[in-house]
């Protein structure tokens, strides 16, 4: 059983990644999950919480098919025992939405493809069977605030920005967003954002986009061992 098999730039064969559910328990305690998966999506567990972090950090976490097809994959079976999923983004950003550098050279069909299987991997964080908990850091924009809006709880550190520029780089936002978004925001704010293209910090968007929870700079998501009975540290 290979890794996703990918036919183009923009397009992911799915079906091709498959959840092999084998755990191997490591010194600190934490549980590496063994996946059929790309790099860019790491998956491991501290107890009853599964981690999987977006793992592309020299370009910001942007998202290729692979990673798509991986979360897909992931949420679509967590591993045995799973309680809870947090996700969240390896280095300085959570997700700066799709890779240009493939939209850019991808045809029309390309581009929709893309789009179909982002609904059907964001689909499965929101109607998964586990609650699930974006962790928020830096970039958050485009798909990868689709991301979040799919996910039950946001926990955004005061680094963390939000945008939609789809609209101000001829794409669309294709991943449930238009549905999702609202949702949180409102219609209006979605819809200034989509057109405008314009950026808001964690603190503007506190006050006027998401009802994310807050946590200290650096503290969104834990990076020590320091969690106690399977759950986070999170702070309002």
């Amino acid at each position: 059983m290979g890794n996703p098999t990918v036919t183009s730039t923009a397009r992911v064969e799915s079906q091709a990644v498959r959840h092999l559910g084998r755990t191997r328990k490591e010194g600190n305690g934490t549980h590496r999950t063994t996946l059929d998966l790309p790099d860019s999506v790491v998956v491991s567990q501290r107890g009853a919480v599964t981690l999987v972090r977006l793992s592309r950090p020299a370009k910001r976490n942007a998202i290729d098919g692979e990673m798509i097809a991986g979360i897909e994959a992931v949420f679509n079976s967590p591993p045995e025992g799973t309680r809870a999923i947090v996700v969240h983004g390896e280095g300085s950003h959570f997700c700066a939405g799709a890779d240009l550098a493939l939209v850019a050279a991808a045809d029309g069909v390309a581009a929709l493809h893309l789009s179909r299987i982002a609904h059907q991997a964001f689909d499965r964080i929101e109607h998964g069977a586990v609650p699930v908990v974006a962790a928020l850091h830096g970039a958050v924009i485009g798909g990868g605030l689709e991301i979040a809006a799919a996910a039950h709880i946001r926990v955004a550190e005061r680094s963390a920005f939000y945008a939609l520029p789809e609209g101000m780089r001829g794409i669309f936002v294709g991943g449930g967003g238009a549905v999702r978004l609202p949702r949180l925001i409102g219609a209006s704010r979605m819809i200034d954002m989509m057109l405008t293209g314009r950026t808001y910090s964690a603190g503007k968007a506190r006050r006027s986009v998401s009802r994310s929870m807050w946590s200290r700079m650096g503290r969104g998501f834990p990076r020590r061992s320091n969690w106690r009975n399977g759950s986070p540290p999170m702070r309002r």
